[in-house]
């Protein structure tokens, strides 16, 4: 399915930030820059303007009906994945040492698929199926958590059986718990987490340190060479914490509030412009002086540039997560469960994270993590401290009439 049909008949707004986020957001960067897209699907009601009805049933019902699991019979599990993100072997890329453990461990193999590029687009893949009660073919996904929470109400993810995840009820980390739109996690577990942070060229600011949102959008220093970023939810949710508004619990007038915060830094051209990736080439030549950046940009842009800095602002940072997930009609079920049982234990944890270098939702990895990978175990971009931890916020999930009124305020804003 093409991009015109997936997103024809949804709101302008949320067309154009579809469009923004594959052009220039997250979705438009390689996996290992954050290949991503962050902005929620409209309604149910745009299914039916593709020529597919929404799901009729509540989320999970579908899981509880006529599927039959067939994990018992056939050792298998279809699983799909972003690219570059699960550890590989050095000698052998195309092996993945995890996978092959989870095989040894449980003789069920793993078909795994780098296929989902960003989440609009494997929306796409995916939609026709389950719109229509079929198997999508794949037992396990990975999808961002806007998009994981679409699928959850639509029905079309099968609940987890808690009797197959235990290791992720007992060391899921406190802070991936309950999101909003999976209280809980009865539908989801979380495969890695991300952060937005405050970063700086140290010989662009000529040794001052950049701190704070407050510090980008006011210091005459910066004055014009200052970015912030083009997905919605990071930006204006960093300016809610500085604000000193939460995220999860915004209102419209808190979002109006940051939305005129900005506009006084485009006005007083304090802010160079809105942008994708292309903020860290940019940052490195100190072409711009400081932006809000991808905590996942961040590793490789310090290793190759010792000058650039990032900051924790003492307001805190928004984070967001991709989440594994069964789809609903999917034939092995219990083998996906076991699978996301299996990355739940601390040593499978660190092997992955030492292998992809974000953030794990697993407890208790930091010292089998430092066996492995001691320079990852010591950056908090990826073992967040606990004073890094206790700063984490989300931004919570809009109604679809919420985001088509902040998409079109926040499109006004950079002009999109």
């Amino acid at each position: 399915m093409e991009f015109n049909e997936i997103v024809d008949g949804l709101p302008e707004p949320v067309r154009k930030a579809w469009e923004r986020s594959l052009t220039s957001g997250r979705a438009a960067l390689t996996r290992r820059m954050l290949l991503r897209a962050t902005v929620l699907m409209a309604g149910a009601g745009s299914l039916a303007a593709c020529g597919i009805p929404p799901a009729k049933s509540s989320a999970g019902e579908v899981s509880d009906s006529s599927v039959k699991d067939l994990s018992d019979s056939e050792k298998v599990v279809d699983f799909s994945n972003w690219p570059l993100y699960i550890d590989v072997d050095e000698k052998n890329k195309d092996r993945h040492p995890t996978l092959d453990g989870f095989t040894a461990a449980t003789g069920v193999k793993v078909r795994y698929n780098e296929d989902v590029n960003d989440n609009v687009e494997f929306f796409g893949k995916i939609k026709p199926q389950l719109a229509a009660g079929q198997d999508t073919g794949r037992d396990l996904m990975v999808l961002t958590d806007w998009m994981a929470g679409r699928l959850i109400r639509l029905g079309w993810v099968q609940r987890l059986d808690p009797a197959n995840v235990t290791n992720a009820i007992l060391n899921l980390e406190n802070r991936f718990r309950v999101p909003d739109w999976d209280p809980g996690n009865r539908y989801s577990y979380p495969w890695a987490g991300i952060q937005v942070v405050v970063a700086y060229n140290r010989k662009a600011t000529r040794g001052k340190p950049v701190t704070s949102v407050s510090q980008l959008l006011d210091d005459p220093e910066l004055k014009g060479r200052v970015t912030f970023l083009s997905e919605m939810r990071d930006t204006v949710g960093m300016v809610l914490l500085d604000q000193g508004k939460d995220p999860a619990k915004l209102t419209t007038a808190d979002y109006d509030a940051a939305i005129a915060r900005l506009q006084k830094g485009v006005d007083d051209k304090q802010i160079r412009k809105f942008t994708g990736n292309d903020y860290g080439q940019e940052l490195s030549s100190g072409d711009i002086a400081a932006c809000l950046a991808w905590g996942g940009d961040l590793i490789q842009l310090r290793a190759d540039n010792p000058d650039i800095e990032y900051v924790i602002p003492d307001q805190g940072y928004v984070a967001s997560t991709d989440n594994l997930l069964i789809p609903a009609r999917a034939q092995h079920k219990k083998n996906a469960e076991l699978l996301i049982n299996f990355y739940y234990q601390q040593k499978i944890a660190a092997e992955l994270t030492a292998g992809i270098n974000y953030v794990s939702p697993v407890a208790g990895i930091k010292d089998e993590l430092a066996r492995l990978a001691p320079d990852v175990a010591e950056n908090p971009l990826v073992v967040p401290t606990p004073e890094m931890a206790a700063k984490v916020h989300v931004f919570r999930t809009l109604t679809e009439a919420e985001e088509t009124d902040f998409e079109g305020k926040f499109s006004k804003l950079i002009g999109a």
